[in-house]
């Protein structure tokens, strides 16, 4: 930690509190580092053991304690200090709110666990120069620690009667294996990945892969002998306390689950006409969802994984042309972000990676393919504006081009779920309410990506509180929510194929009130702007609007819509 955070004369403002908790947490956590872009972490990875967690708590509680002094000072009460210390304070207390209840002791997850995140820092790691090599090669001698330590955590989870659940343990098993190259015919993540070096480094690379990969066999073995075992007949949901608890570090707010729950079913119904609209247009007399079926045979379609991702460019690109200038204004750094298809073995779903803080590596969207070669595109063109332009790389590559401004935790590490990802449901009804979807194919596409994020609502706050079903749904009126109720009501609720399904259903078991906070996020953008468009009526400018929004920095729910209805 830095010497300054236990220096009792130090006189700084929330702002600069912040940003030495930054470079402290750096220091514990070099995957953060890496995310950033900080040369120094390439070579390291966390200790993600009982201790190296406890570190991660006491740099908070540390950091919490210099914040309530940084309060006090004059200056503090700027707007521009007074939202960096709120958010600094509602994160850190949400955090260790999560890690005092020993949630770290059982995180096992389809998408969002320690080993993920080693295996997927590996894909951002710099890789230019031999230099770059020597340092993933450090970084892959790295791994079997990183992993011996999760693994102790989930050992004395189990000790402690801390349990993952069933469905996430064996779909992590399974991960696992692929990564070890023991499931079809896909190579080893790592060995592959370090086959890209260079000859100078050959035997190095390849010793240190090698050991990596044996490390990845032994922690499936240990989950498959051990763990798998021990949490058999577990239940695979968390019930209200826990629920609560994780809604909060991932909306940055208590909410009224009850309340979020009636709205999901609100959205469900408005949707559902809408999309039996464009439906007819595509078949008459269809669904939805069977018209969503002819599309996957009959629709607009790409051939080809390297043409995908080359079209998946385009839609990006020609939404920055489009769109600079008359709802954004967009720094040239900014217009820059790269389509990528992600590495066999992760979750189904696309996602967003950051630019680092100097934007040497841009923002960059990821698409798995899941085997695939043949993309319909009724589905991708919402999901690139929600992942791309000028969804997510826009809010998080202008935090990150704002940053002095702001401060580089609100930039960066202070990242509040819901804000970003209901900022990206936000962008695609955007690119709707400007005619982007230009046929009743994508708008169909679009609403489906709106009807999953209700969905989302509906099942992970059903499912987990065990809740009823109301008697106006058409599905199982009356009855209480299961997991396997939940995968069938989604299933028929969504135009993806059924690995996705179950994809998705895992990730909601093992990453509980996350997914909640598209649409509850998107509520909060939408309640903002239309506060600020009341207030200032005919002299509303929304591309100063957009702009103002982008350029705040992080806040969770509690905070956005009142921040948001005064721009």
């Amino acid at each position: 930690m830095s010497e300054t955070l236990h220096n009792g004369s130090d006189t700084r403002l929330p702002r600069q509190v912040a940003d030495a908790y930054v470079d402290d947490l750096i220091a514990l956590d070099p995957i953060t580092g890496t995310y950033l872009g900080v040369a120094a972490s390439s070579g390291k990875l966390p200790d993600f053991s009982p201790a190296g967690r406890a570190a991660v708590a006491e740099l908070a509680r540390a950091t919490l304690a210099r914040l309530d002094a940084a309060e006090r000072l004059p200056g503090a009460g700027s707007d521009a200090e007074r939202r960096c210390a709120r958010l600094l304070r509602e994160r850190l207390t949400a955090e260790l709110a999560v890690h005092e209840a020993e949630e770290d002791l059982c995180a096992v997850s389809n998408i969002h666990s320690p080993a993920h995140a080693v295996r997927e820092v590996f894909t951002l790691t710099p890789a230019d120069t031999d230099e770059d090599w020597a340092a993933i090669a450090e970084r892959l001698r790295a791994v079997p620690a990183a992993f011996a330590g999760y693994r102790e955590s989930l050992g004395l989870g189990l000790e402690r009667g801390l349990y993952g659940g069933p469905r996430a343990t064996a779909t992590m098993i399974g991960q696992l294996s692929a990564w070890a190259g023991q499931d079809g015919d896909e190579p080893a993540f790592f060995e592959d990945f370090a086959s890209a070096g260079p000859d100078a480094l050959r035997a190095e690379l390849d010793q240190a892969a090698a050991a990596a990969t044996a490390s990845v066999v032994e922690l499936r073995d240990w989950m498959e002998s051990v763990y798998a075992p021990a949490v058999e007949g577990k239940p695979d949901t968390v019930g209200r306390e826990r629920y609560a608890r994780w809604s909060r570090y991932f909306n940055g707010t208590d909410l009224d689950l009850d309340e979020a729950y009636a709205y999901g079913w609100s959205e469900y119904h408005r949707l559902l006409a809408e999309m039996k609209a464009e439906a007819a247009k595509i078949l008459p007399g269809a669904g939805p969802w069977d018209a969503l079926r002819h599309l996957d045979e009959h629709g607009t379609h790409i051939e080809g994984v390297d043409e995908v991702q080359a079209w998946l460019q385009g839609i990006m690109d020609e939404a920055i042309e489009n769109l600079d200038g008359t709802h954004f204004e967009l720094a040239e750094r900014v217009r820059k972000v790269e389509s990528r298809i992600a590495p066999p073995g992760g979750a189904a779903a696309p996602y967003y990676t950051s630019p680092s803080e100097d934007f040497s590596r841009p923002g960059r969207t990821w698409l798995p393919t899941m085997g695939q070669t043949r993309f319909p595109v009724y589905d991708l063109v919402s999901t690139w504006y929600h992942e791309g332009v000028p969804g997510h790389h826009l809010q998080l590559a202008q935090w990150t081009h704002v940053a002095d401004q702001l401060s580089r935790y609100q930039a960066t590490v202070g990242i509040v779920s819901a804000n970003a990802e209901g900022w990206a449901l936000y962008a695609e009804r955007l690119m709707d309410e400007l005619g982007y979807l230009k046929d009743a194919e994508q708008r169909l596409g679009y609403l489906d990506c709106q009807m999953m994020r209700a969905a989302r609502v509906i099942v992970d706050i059903g499912m987990h509180l065990g809740l009823e079903i109301p008697a106006d749904s058409p599905f199982h009126p009356g009855e209480t929510w299961t997991p396997d109720l939940a995968q069938e009501f989604f299933g028929l609720h969504s135009g993806r194929p059924a690995d996705f399904v179950e994809s998705e259903l895992t990730r909601y078991l093992s990453m509980p009130g996350q997914a909640i906070g598209y649409k509850l996020g998107e509520r909060a953008w939408l309640l903002g702007r239309d506060n600020a468009r009341a207030a200032h009526g005919d002299s509303f400018d929304l591309k100063a609007w957009h702009m103002a929004a982008l350029s705040q920095g992080s806040l969770g729910l509690d905070d956005l819509v009142d921040e948001l209805s005064k721009l």
